[in-house]
């Protein structure tokens, strides 16, 4: 979910990446329809019909509360045949968690390469050192940043359409917020502030627009997803501990490290019991490393200052914009160092 790439993906170097994603998109641009049509198409199911209806609602409250972009995106809608978008590739050394880098015109560097192929994701994931700790992961949804508003803007897909109610409206909420600010070279701002607004916006979906059934139903979502975060915070914690340890050498670093991981799955398994055996994050933890955890940081490393600078803009949504804006013009160091000023205080998890 994010820009041109969930999360995400880019436009990328060499003939071939470069063909893949225009190729890619122009696909999926060809393949979506005004939703109107899919309403009048006496072939669209039902319970699609309801779930276009329900995210053109989600559309227009995006524009008249949330001060969202008010242009041609989620207006139409594409049936891919396929459970994502795009395929996103990570990775990060096998002893940190610094997201490695792929750079690329116009957008900048971002923590991620996006393929519309899965298979030419893991082609790509197969090249990567043995040095990197390598994750491959669906995406359900990207952004292009609005530059392709004039032919038609991003569609809704059926890669997230049937979310639930308030897992849809975040989606919706995320995606739009790239198209409002975009910083260069900074993934984890970019994405904190798109997921700080789906928050933000999906709270005040569900508040004003959501069925009693629809609230109670994501607020039990929200509780696993809050949970399942507090673990994975607190086993970052415990590896960036051991990684930045000088006094431990590599071999020692890889031996600690095993063992925090292996906490990592037994805790998780509790917790999953706790759940009544909810398994939905099991793909999530099997494929867990060094780069799952990396990405999943930058979605959410920012989301607390962010939050708080909505507080500080008396809770409107254009004023938090402008002053978002305004740090996005700044360096890279002097952002972070404004968020880190904005961050509520908390304290280390256990």
């Amino acid at each position: 979910m994010a820009a041109l790439g969930s999360g995400c993906t880019a436009t990328g170097t060499g003939p071939g990446y470069y063909w893949q994603s225009v190729s890619g998109h122009l696909q999926l641009m060809h393949a979506a329809r005004p939703v109107q049509t899919w309403l009048d198409d006496p072939a669209t199911p039902p319970a699609l019909q309801q779930k276009l209806r329900l995210a053109q609602r989600m559309r227009q409250f995006a524009v008249d509360e949330l001060a969202l972009p008010d242009n041609a995106s989620y207006h139409r809608y594409a049936d891919l045949g396929r459970r994502a978008v795009v395929t996103n590739v990570v990775a990060a050394p096998a002893l940190s968690l610094k997201l490695h880098n792929w750079c690329f015109p116009v957008v900048g560097c971002v923590g991620y390469r996006g393929y519309f192929d899965e298979a030419a994701a893991r082609a790509f994931a197969a090249t990567l050192p043995d040095t990197l700790d390598v994750v491959v992961y669906p995406v359900p949804a990207y952004s292009t940043l609005g530059w392709m508003n004039w032919a038609g803007g991003d569609p809704l897909l059926n890669t997230f359409i049937h979310y639930p109610e308030g897992e849809l409206a975040r989606m919706i909420f995320h995606e739009l917020a790239h198209q409002v600010v975009y910083a260069r070279n900074d993934t984890a701002f970019n994405e904190s502030f798109a997921t700080a607004v789906e928050r933000l916006g999906g709270a005040r979906w569900l508040a004003q627009h959501a069925s009693e059934a629809a609230r109670a139903d994501y607020a039990a979502f929200d509780a696993r997803r809050q949970a399942f975060r507090a673990l994975t915070a607190s086993v970052r914690e415990r590896l960036e501990t051991v990684y930045e340890d000088d006094a431990l050498d590599d071999r020692q670093k890889h031996a600690r490290k095993a063992d925090v991981m292996a906490r990592f799955r037994r805790d998780y398994e509790a917790l999953k019991a706790s759940w009544g055996g909810f398994a939905g994050y099991d793909p999530w933890v099997a494929r867990a490393n060094n780069a799952s955890f990396a990405a999943q940081a930058a979605y959410h490393e920012w989301v607390p200052a962010f939050e708080a600078l909505f507080e500080r803009e008396e809770r409107d949504f254009s004023r938090f914009y402008d002053a978002v804006r305004t740090l996005a013009k700044r360096d890279r160091t002097q952002r972070h160092d404004a968020l880190r000023a904005l961050a509520p205080v908390r304290d280390t998890l256990p």
